[in-house]
């Protein structure tokens, strides 16, 4: 039986940004020791799939710091009402 909301879930919810930025930066750390290893060892294909982790790596680091920067967002209070639960059936726009 799946689960029902209750409407808390806004203000329940936890934000995984702490551990997207750590792992992150250990993805960046072990991105830029296997680029090196790889250009010391001349295997240019290893290399360049360093690099490429390296720039995704860095690339979530500044979409997270950029998260954690801007702060918590709106979170309905206690007076809004929780949405009704999806009953599953179809529903006609315009009727």
């Amino acid at each position: 039986m799946p689960m029902l909301r209750t409407g808390s879930e806004p203000s329940t919810a936890r934000s995984p940004l702490r551990m997207r930025f750590w792992l992150s930066l250990w993805g960046m750390v072990w991105a830029v020791a296997g680029l090196v290893g790889f250009v010391m060892t001349g295997r240019a294909g290893w290399a360049t799939a360093c690099a490429v982790l390296l720039v995704i790596t860095v690339t979530d680091l500044c979409v997270v710091v950029r998260h954690m920067r801007q702060g918590p967002h709106f979170q309905p209070g206690r007076d809004v009402p929780p949405y009704e639960p999806d009953r599953g059936g179809r529903r006609r726009y315009g009727s």
